[in-house]
């Protein structure tokens, strides 16, 4: 089933990501842009995805010093980004794009899988994080769907962070949420829309959508619906509250 962010807004794992399917709404191949500082990687995901006739790669670069005029020139759909990169690192670079390029979508494909490298990409916003054991159909189904501003999470990661959130023994209360978290999720209970979210909260759009990534990850759910619902089962809010969130990161 292909998901879109009209209307799942919250995220998704890598099973769920549309498979070689291209939006109806779009006529011109995906522009993609691939910044990675190994030549022969990048290079050959060039070649990969440029094997598909909905996708063509504008540009390629090795930093992100050389990357950041080079998405201004070529106006990419997607940003491949490598973590590793010399002097300011993947997560740095993703974090300015969000600022200057905000209509540019952000798909992580790192060899690294700590947690902390994960949560830090899903609060910027980025649209997806993959491992760089990834198969070439699943980065081809994940560039599509990054396109579709669909998140894609790979399996592994989504799982493991779900786990690291699960309570202890005799641990009652496994969540610690934000205040600012909490916000998003009472306002999400509420049934209201990311962009709604971000209206009320005075906050950018890919901060929310950071967010609500984050709270998809913590709660162990697949999406708003199921975010919901444990929020109320587990009292994380109150199904009548109605006082509106104080503005506070």
């Amino acid at each position: 089933m292909h998901y879109r962010r009209d209307y799942l807004q919250g995220g998704i794992t890598r099973q769920q990501a549309p498979t070689n399917v291209t939006s109806p709404e779009r006529s011109a191949p995906i522009r993609v842009v691939i910044v990675e500082d190994h030549a022969l990687v990048r290079e050959g995901t060039a070649q990969l995805l440029n094997h598909h006739d909905d996708i063509t790669v504008v540009g390629q670069a090795g930093s992100a010093e050389q990357a950041l005029p080079l998405l201004e020139r070529t106006c990419p759909d997607v940003v491949i980004v490598d973590v590793n990169l010399p002097k300011m690192n993947g997560l740095a670079l993703a974090r300015e794009i969000t600022a200057r390029f905000p209509e540019v979508e952000i798909l992580i494909v790192s060899a690294y899988d700590d947690y902390a490298y994960v949560t830090e990409a899903l609060e910027i916003g980025v649209t997806g994080y993959l491992l760089k054991t990834a198969s070439a159909r699943e980065l081809t189904d994940a560039v599509r769907a990054a396109a579709d501003g669909v998140l894609v999470l790979a399996k592994e990661l989504s799982t493991r962070l779900a786990h690291r959130w699960q309570p202890g023994p005799g641990n009652e209360d496994p969540l610690t949420l934000t205040r600012r978290q909490a916000d998003v999720l009472n306002l999400l209970v509420r049934g209201m829309s990311n962009k709604h979210i971000a209206s009320e909260l005075d906050l950018g759009l890919r901060t929310v959508e950071g967010h609500v990534s984050a709270l998809l990850i913590k709660l162990g759910v697949t999406s708003r619906t199921e975010a919901a619902l444990y929020a109320l089962n587990h009292q994380l809010v109150t199904r009548d509250a109605r006082d509106k969130p104080t503005n506070v990161d």
